[in-house]
C-alpha cells in the first residue's frame, strides 16, 4: 500500500475559493491521503462549504480563537499521521497528478524534500506571470537569499526528517520553517514540471513587499540569530530577488 500523505491547510474566510481547492484534492490520482483543515474562526460560510463534502479523509477542526496561518498550520501538523507532509492553502490548486508525481519522485530519488513548478495566477486562476520554475537544488545557503519553496509546491518526508512547525510570531513563517528544515537536511530536489496553481491575491500580505521588509529582516536577526550586518545583507538579497521573481519586466 502506498504511504499516507497528510495535507496541511489553514483557512480563514475562504468561501470564495475553497470549493475549487477541495475539488483539486478530490481529483488526485493518488488516493491515500488525509486532509487536515484547520479553520481559523472564519466569519463567512467556509465551514459550511467544507462540511458539504462527505469524505472521511477530510478532517476539519475549528479553532476557538483566531491565531493566524502559522498557528492553524501547526494545529493541522500536530494532528497529521502521514509519512509525507504536503501543504495546500485554501485558495490554491493542485493538478490531478500532483501527489502521485511528488511521492514517486521522492521514493525514486531517495529525497527528503522536493518542490515543483507552479503557475502564478490571478483570482480566476488565469496565469499572470511565467510559471515559477523549480530549476535549482535548494540548500540552506541559497534559501537565505531567496525563498524558492512555496507551500503549494513542496513536500517533505517525516519518516526521514520529522515534523517542522511554523513560528507563530513571524509574518514570514514559511521561510523560517523551510530554513529550519534545511538546517538538518543537505538539500531539496527540484521537479521541473508544473503541478500547481498559486493565487496571487491583491490583498495578500506576501505580495506587499514594502510592508514586510522589516519582517524579512527579523527572519535573519531573530530566528536565525545573525548579526545586524549579516541580517541586512540577506534582507537586501531577498528584496532584489523578490523583485526579479514578481516583476513583470522579468517574467
Amino acid at each position: 500500500m502506498k504511504d499516507l500523505v497528510s495535507i496541511i491547510t489553514p483557512c480563514y474566510n475562504s468561501a470564495e475559493f475553497i470549493e475549487e481547492t477541495i475539488q483539486s484534492v478530490l481529483n488526485q490520482t493518488y488516493e491515500n491521503w488525509e486532509w487536515l483543515i484547520t479553520d481559523d474562526l472564519s466569519k463567512d460560510n467556509t465551514v459550511d462549504i467544507i462540511r458539504k463534502y462527505n469524505d472521511p479523509r477530510i478532517k476539519l477542526q475549528i479553532l476557538e480563537k483566531n491565531g493566524g496561518a502559522g498557528n492553524a498550520r501547526n494545529n493541522s501538523l500536530e494532528r497529521a499521521t502521514g509519512r509525507y507532509i504536503a501543504f495546500l492553502d485554501s485558495d490554491d490548486f493542485w493538478y490531478p497528478e500532483y501527489l502521485e508525481t511528488m511521492t514517486d519522485y521522492m521514493q525514486e530519488n531517495n529525497a527528503e524534500l522536493v518542490y515543483c513548478n507552479y503557475s502564478r495566477c490571478n483570482e480566476q486562476l488565469q496565469p499572470v506571470l511565467k510559471d515559477f520554475m523549480a530549476d535549482k537544488v535548494v540548500t540552506f545557503s541559497n534559501l537565505l537569499k531567496t525563498c524558492r519553496l512555496a507551500p503549494v509546491s513542496t513536500m517533505y518526508d517525516t519518516k526521514r526528517v520529522g515534523k517542522f512547525l511554523f513560528p507563530v510570531k513571524s509574518k514570514r513563517e514559511d521561510h523560517v520553517m523551510w530554513l529550519n528544515l534545511l538546517k538538518v537536511i543537505p538539500e531539496g530536489l527540484p521537479i521541473n514540471k508544473t503541478l500547481a496553481k498559486y493565487r496571487m491575491r491583491e490583498n495578500s500580505v506576501s505580495r506587499n513587499k514594502k510592508n514586510i521588509i522589516k519582517d524579512q529582516y527579523l527572519v535573519y536577526k531573530d530566528f536565525m540569530g545573525f548579526s545586524t550586518a549579516k541580517s541586512l545583507y540577506y534582507t537586501a538579497n531577498w528584496a532584489v530577488n523578490g523583485f526579479l521573481k514578481y516583476s513583470k519586466i522579468f517574467n
